[in-house]
């Protein structure tokens, strides 16, 4: 049983096995809900099992063991030396596997397994006849009929994963060895009962160097805290984070927004893998993040008609602006006044925006402030998943118009609010909208991304259903990378 010890000791490679079945992205947050849930239904778990030990072979081959040194009593001959080095798997077939979720945890069996490995043998002996006898060669070593099995327990520790191996176990049905060069007697010295079994370990592995923030754009980044313990069933397992934004490369701000009750994940329709609910608190994180960096603001220098941004445009709507700077050429300095306050509704999203726009004069190279209207925006809005991002677009509804001061006299806010709107449907909108297009990044699953999405809003949430799909171009999940990473090198350090 040495060699097959040796193969199947670490349980950290079953504990980061399981780890990699599990998509992210988050923020530190006051609630023990967490502001994103991601639930992964029986299709989707039924695929991540696939997927895992399809990762697992893939990163564990080939697979180098430790050199295995063994004395044995040959009737006979005495006591000889035998020596396997260079021992090597180097290919790993599984025909088969289940997964099962339950109270006690999440189960995982692989069924019918065979492994390969190559390795270099010698022995040394001795008789009072022949003080030192030795002898080298190859074998080839094949275990069949494996059964591997875990499960596995997962609970959060102060916003990271704590993993445990409830359980564990293989049983091979059986090794056999062909070897190159060596006596028939050799064969008694290698031999490996006909079925093996391997009890369970009690193990623990806590993944506390996990990243705390995945970096979304230059100003913000995702805070990847796990909120609670995942919540396993017979037909799905659950996860919350708390999905927040934060000033990327800052420490995490905790933010105290109320939270209802969570969204349902149900989808109704065609089975699908994965279930994803957004609370629209992650868009209004996001939206304080970015205005308390000072971005929300815009300055508008052409527009389709260009006349209004020349004071000549204006000398009928306003004449002392005329007579005071006659011909001189405008801009419109748009800032929002506070973070705009999202709301997600059973049908669409709404969106409520305060603005400011000051009309600036450009006279002799100097910027010349004239008036300020407040504007009071109401906003709806759609999101979608586009290139395995959270995307959307918002429309105007309407607005309010007031005049906050003015150097020029009073303004007639009916004859300017045609100006207005037309800046804000044809500059101000489409330039949010670009933004918007490039959305919120979501979680890769090793090299697949979310496919045939289904949306739809409710509990103050955006849900969205969907199939993952390989990906074909781009990069890879940064966490995912990381993950790779953690894998290989915690196998090795255990082997």
């Amino acid at each position: 049983m040495g060699l097959f010890s040796n193969f199947m000791a670490s349980n950290s490679f079953f504990l980061l096995l399981f780890l990699l079945i599990i998509p992210s992205y988050t923020h530190v947050c006051s609630t023990n809900e967490g502001s994103i849930s991601v639930e992964l239904f029986n299709k989707g778990f039924d695929f991540a099992k696939d997927l895992l030990i399809e990762k697992a072979i893939s990163s564990l081959t080939p697979l180098e063991l430790p050199e295995i040194e063994k004395a044995v009593k040959i009737p006979l001959i005495g006591t000889v030396h035998i020596t396997l080095s260079d021992l090597v798997i180097y290919k790993v077939n599984v025909s088969s596997s289940t997964a099962e979720a339950g109270d006690t945890g999440v189960s995982i069996v692989a069924s019918g397994a065979k492994a390969y490995m190559t390795s270099n043998w010698s022995y040394h002996y001795g008789t009072w006849l022949i003080p030192n006898i030795t002898d080298k060669g190859v074998a080839s070593i094949e275990f069949e009929g494996m059964e591997i099995g875990l499960t596995v327990d997962l609970k959060n520790q102060q916003g990271t994963l704590k993993m445990s191996l409830l359980d564990c176990g293989c049983h091979v049905k059986d090794i056999s060895i062909k070897m190159d060069g060596g006596a028939s007697w050799l064969y008694q010295g290698c031999y490996f009962p006909g079925k093996s079994n391997m009890g369970s370990e009690n193990s623990t592995l806590s993944l506390q160097s996990l990243p705390k923030a995945v970096k979304v754009d230059k100003i913000s980044a995702l805070n990847v805290t796990f909120v609670g313990d995942l919540v396993v069933t017979n037909s799905s397992i659950s996860l919350n984070v708390d999905g927040l934004f934060t000033v990327r490369d800052h420490a995490v701000d905790f933010y105290h927004y109320a939270r209802n009750s969570r969204a349902s994940m149900s989808c109704g329709g065609r089975p699908k893998m994965v279930g994803i609910s957004i609370h629209e608190n992650v868009l209004n994180s996001a939206s304080l993040v970015h205005f308390n960096a000072g971005v929300m603001h815009l300055i508008v220098d052409k527009i389709p008609d260009q006349s209004f941004l020349n004071t000549s445009g204006w000398k009928h709507i306003f004449p002392q602006l005329y007579q005071k700077y006659p011909d001189a050429d405008m801009n419109l300095n748009i800032s929002i006044t506070s973070p705009p306050i999202v709301k997600v509704e059973q049908e669409n999203i709404n969106v409520a925006s305060y603005a400011d726009v000051t009309i600036d004069v450009l006279d002799a190279g100097e910027v010349i402030p004239v008036a300020c209207i407040s504007l009071v925006i109401d906003l709806s809005g759609n999101a979608e998943i586009s290139n395995n991002n959270l995307s959307g677009s918002i429309q105007l509804n309407d607005f309010n118009m007031s005049l906050k001061w003015s150097a020029i006299g009073s303004l007639h806010m009916n004859l300017l609010k045609p100006v207005v709107e037309n800046v804000l449907r044809a500059v101000v909108l489409p330039s949010v909208n670009l933004h918007l297009w490039r959305g919120v990044p979501l979680p890769h699953f090793h090299g697949y991304m979310l496919h045939n999405a289904q949306i739809r809003y409710a509990d103050s949430s955006i849900i969205a259903c969907s199939d993952v799909a390989s990906i074909v171009r781009g990069n890879l999940d940064p966490l995912m990378v990381y993950y790779d990473r953690l894998f290989r090198e915690s196998v090795l350090e255990y082997i």
